[in-house]
């Protein structure tokens, strides 16, 4: 209902030049609301489809609509019954017994648990918080771009999903482990939770800029937002998702670049008063700082990795298709338009700064790293050499930029800036995340990519460029959806009832002993145990969770040392169910001689490792 009725209220795009079907004058005017109608429709069934059966009950079971959410589901409502459960803030890491604090950017994790203390169930938390995210992006995507930014998100894809016209079947073809650009509503909206927040709350601000910066003529005191609003989305992204922070963050920076004096004062006050919440909030999901730094010099992004190694046109153009050309048509029609400007000065300059500060902090980098070696101090004199240099220029001949530039230099400024960062640099453990910073350089671009470059060409050119750009996407994304119609298995839901009864009376900070996995009945009741999923701990960055996996195996396998074990993790409680006695059946059980027997059923007992052994076994349903 919701894109049906932005749909009625605004039916063509937003009228200003960024927008194309605006701009068709032609004969068949009367029929430009019918994109924005077809893809408002689509977009509803993804949403439906996606959200209604994110997770679902049938039968005994839980069940899921995307194997590709197994684990990521998990996680998140791991999350939200940690929270609801009234931990203290901020609780200390749920997966990992040495993490003193949730390492992780979990807002919308938090707002649910908001709602499931207000009574709402949390399935039904789950659907509307996807909806209502839904119809923020569809409108965001509107709003920044029109129709053509809604395909671009809905249908991102390259050259995998041609393989349709062979086989004629309506299958994920991007879903496959040697494709790195898959389908991001399915495979990043969906799973990862946070951008239900950071995808329209960001395309929000860009579009807040857009027309605060370059299209409200001179008084530019105010926006499309109040001040306090896009401080508040901006400041509060952190806790969301660092990744679109970090992308916000350039935009800003380019902005303060190509802008007037009048553009950066106000990029100043936004930043500066955003500084002190938004560090607070990276403190807060970064372990206090003692997260270690994930940040590498990685050229190439994916390209050279395992199941996505290919030789680089290859990659390049397999994995986004037509794309890649009509960005660098673009990017170079962008620059001859600034060079016939000549206002090349200040992006010159600030290209130089980028250079020499990179290549100060890599070669620091790499020595706190790997030791000394000459080699990188002398790219470090050389970096000092150039900035003096420039420093000297600047002083003499100024930095020329009293005048801002065209909004899409701007912005193709912006998204280059990006994706240079995407693709130097490696942002997480997994290089494949290195794509939650680097979908913003492809966001950004979708406008301009429209209205400067396909919307200049003949109709059937254009349709024939829309065809070769969606295809694949279109047919990936229906492909998923229509994956599973039964749905995937992801918990017993009498198993996981009983447990959160067995365990309700038990500490919050408690700690147990159980089966390193993302469903495990503990954690989908918001319970800490020593380990989770080992694929989790890799991604937030704990490099010796394989030494504590081994101390875990030795405890419940029942190791001569094994109360010594269980001090050393912490643990309160261990777990004996249906994981433990498939994984651990060669266990030897020497607890059950000597401690209490806390609760038990079906589902398996929980032994208390603190309090004297019990005559009278507590028994539960």
């Amino acid at each position: 209902m919701g894109f049906a009725l932005l749909a009625y209220l605004r039916t063509t795009d937003p009228k200003t030049q960024a927008d194309a079907l605006d701009r068709d004058k032609s004969k068949t005017s009367k029929y430009r609301n019918l994109p924005i109608w077809i893809l408002a429709g689509l977009f509803a069934i993804f949403a439906v489809r996606s959200f209604c059966w994110l997770l679902f009950v049938d039968g005994t079971e839980l069940k899921i609509q995307s194997p590709v959410n197994l684990g990521d589901l998990g996680l998140h409502i791991t999350h939200i019954s940690l929270f609801a459960n009234g931990v203290r803030l901020w609780p200390s890491n749920p997966i990992y017994v040495f993490s003193h604090h949730l390492r992780y950017p979990a807002g919308i994790d938090l707002f649910n648990a908001l709602l499931l203390n207000v009574d709402v169930d949390l399935i039904r938390g789950l659907v509307w918080v996807g909806l209502v995210s839904s119809v923020a992006t569809f409108y965001a995507f509107y709003r920044w771009g029109g129709g053509f930014a809604v395909a671009g998100f809905l249908f991102n894809g390259g050259l995998a999903g041609f393989q349709f016209l062979r086989d004629f079947k309506f299958v994920d073809y991007q879903d496959v482990n040697n494709i790195a650009w898959k389908s991001i509503p399915l495979t990043m909206f969906v799973t990862q939770r946070g951008f239900l927040y950071a995808i329209p709350a960001g395309l929000i601000l860009l579009w807040h800029w857009r027309e605060k910066y370059f299209r409200a003529g001179q008084d530019r005191q105010s926006g499309p937002l109040p001040f306090w609003v896009e401080l508040s989305l901006y400041a509060s992204m952190p806790l969301f998702h660092l990744h679109t922070f970090m992308a916000l963050s350039i935009v800003l920076v380019c902005l303060f670049v190509a802008g007037d004096p009048q553009i950066r004062g106000h990029i100043l006050t936004l930043v500066l008063s955003a500084l002190i919440p938004a560090t607070f909030f990276v403190w807060l999901i970064s372990d206090h700082f003692l997260a270690g730094s994930v940040l590498e010099f990685h050229p190439g992004w994916a390209q050279n990795e395992d199941e996505f190694r290919m030789s680089f046109f290859r990659f390049w153009f397999f994995n986004f298709g037509i794309l890649v050309p009509l960005v660098l048509t673009l990017i170079g029609l962008i620059a001859w338009q600034l060079y016939q400007s000549h206002q090349t000065r200040r992006l010159e300059l600030s290209a130089t700064i980028a250079i020499g500060l990179g290549a100060f902090v890599l070669s620091v980098w790499r020595i706190g790293k790997h030791g000394f070696a000459w080699s990188w101090v002398i790219v470090i004199l050389f970096a000092f050499i150039l900035l003096a240099w420039l420093a000297a220029r600047i002083a003499k001949s100024g930095f020329g930029w009293e005048k801002k530039l065209p909004e899409e230099i701007a912005f193709i400024f912006a998204a280059t800036a990006i994706f240079i960062f995407f693709f130097s640099i490696k942002t997480a453990p997994w290089i494949w995340d290195n794509l939650k910073i680097g979908i913003w350089a492809y966001f950004i671009v979708l406008p301009f990519l429209w209205r400067q470059l396909i919307m200049q060409w003949e109709l059937p050119i254009r349709v024939a460029v829309c065809f070769a750009l969606f295809t694949s996407g279109f047919v990936s994304l229906f492909g998923g959806l229509a994956a599973g119609k039964g749905g995937f298995g992801f918990a017993n839901r009498g198993e996981v009832d009983a447990v959160n009864f067995a365990v309700r009376k038990m500490p919050l900070e408690a700690r147990f002993a159980a089966w390193p996995t993302y469903n495990h009945p503990l954690l989908l009741n918001g319970r800490k145990v020593v380990m989770g999923y080992p694929g989790h701990l890799w991604t937030q960055g704990f490099d010796d969770y394989g030494k504590t996996n081994e101390q875990l195996t030795k405890l419940m396998q029942g190791a001569p040392n094994w109360a010594d074990l269980a001090r050393t993790l912490h643990v309160r409680y261990i777990f004996w169910g249906r994981e433990e006695k498939t994984n651990y059946a060669s266990s030897t059980h020497p607890w059950e001689k000597t401690a209490t027997l806390a609760a038990s059923g079906t589902w398996g007992t929980i032994y208390d490792l603190e309090s004297a052994r019990s005559q009278v076994p507590a028994a539960t349903q």
